[in-house]
């Protein structure tokens, strides 16, 4: 009896312990929602998908080449594993297409990587679920670390989506949503772009976009920032679902950076949809933003964690159909 008593509080110790480890250079976050919400998020999962995406292995990821193809069967196999449906008429998870380099010329063929959980009361209305997998490569010579490893950006997004996935895949959604892993955002938007050409807007009810999501922001702990708060209600809705959670969302503070077009997320805004990117990095101070040591190594994966499990509550009565955010009008 004292042996399974003794088991019982060992396993007990491992899982509160879960979501406190933290990037060798991270500062450790207060209990905030991860003490007080009922949102699980696998922090141990969570490390394998990013620390997979940024390895070395994948070269990356720039759009077109053999490194991001690896990545692309890494969330297709995620996507395969949870059982998620393809999207519309593809005959798998790849919305494959050619495009042509805007500073080459050259014809680059790539994927988005999408996946469907099937709504039950409210199925024809959609919520997406984002973030490109894409990077910048590798320098083309050099001495020293030659890999742009994209770990904050934006391997830290697809991790939030592939978790996103395995939660209300678990929980449930009345609200179909579709989870997108975007190609060629480095290149100028392509992949979400060319997504958004094949869609009726009208059934997209709100856009959730994950970019650097792995840094401490500068309103401290527990806390992200949302781009384009002013332009619908999303943020209003999340801020208000995050109460008595511990986690705070403020509006993008960095206007001047002209964030809520340089992201996916605004593919689907120009077409009406409130889709609105979630951050946390302090981007006007990022030593890492497009560099080589943008690596694993330099992000908390408590921060990671904690904000997954934030956008899971914070969006929790939207993909619920509870809550519908205003749509987005973008004066020309």
């Amino acid at each position: 009896m004292k042996k399974i008593i003794g088991c019982f509080l060992m396993l007990t110790v491992m899982f509160s312990c879960v979501i406190s480890k933290k990037g060798k250079d991270g500062v450790r976050g207060k209990d905030g929602l991860s003490a007080k919400s009922e949102v699980f998020i696998d922090s141990n999962l969570v490390r394998k998908h990013l620390y997979t995406l940024a390895s070395d292995d994948m070269e990356g990821r720039k759009s077109g080449t053999p490194g991001i193809e690896k990545a692309a069967v890494y969330i297709e196999n995620e996507f395969k594993n949870l059982g998620l449906s393809t999207f519309g008429e593809l005959e798998d998870y790849r919305q494959t297409f050619t495009f042509k380099n805007r500073r080459t010329g050259e014809d680059i063929t790539s994927s988005n990587i999408i996946g469907v959980l099937e709504g039950k009361s409210k199925k024809d209305e959609y919520v997406i679920v984002s973030a490109h997998y894409d990077h910048l490569g590798m320098k083309k010579s050099g001495e020293g670390d030659l890999i742009f490893n994209g770990a904050n950006d934006d391997a830290s997004g697809v991790t939030g989506v592939l978790a996103l996935a395995k939660y209300f895949k678990k929980v449930g959604n009345e609200r179909t949503i579709v989870f997108a892993a975007f190609t060629a955002e480095e290149m100028g938007l392509i992949g979400s772009t060319h997504f958004g050409k094949g869609i009726d807007a009208s059934k997209f009810v709100a856009g959730i976009n994950l970019e650097m999501i792995g840094k401490t922001p500068s309103f401290g702990p527990n806390t992200a920032w949302l781009t384009g708060f002013e332009r619908s209600d999303f943020g209003k809705i999340i801020q208000k679902n995050l109460v008595g959670t511990g986690y705070q969302l403020f509006p993008d503070p960095y206007k001047n950076f002209n964030l809520f077009f340089r992201s996916d997320n605004a593919s689907l805004a120009r077409l009406g949809v409130p889709s609105h990117t979630f951050s946390t990095t302090p981007i006007d101070v990022d030593k890492d933003y497009h560099k080589v040591s943008d690596e694993a190594e330099t992000l908390n994966i408590t921060v990671i964690t904690q904000t997954i499990q934030a956008v899971a509550k914070g969006t929790e009565s939207i993909i619920n159909g509870k809550d519908t955010p205003t749509r987005v009008v973008i004066k020309k």
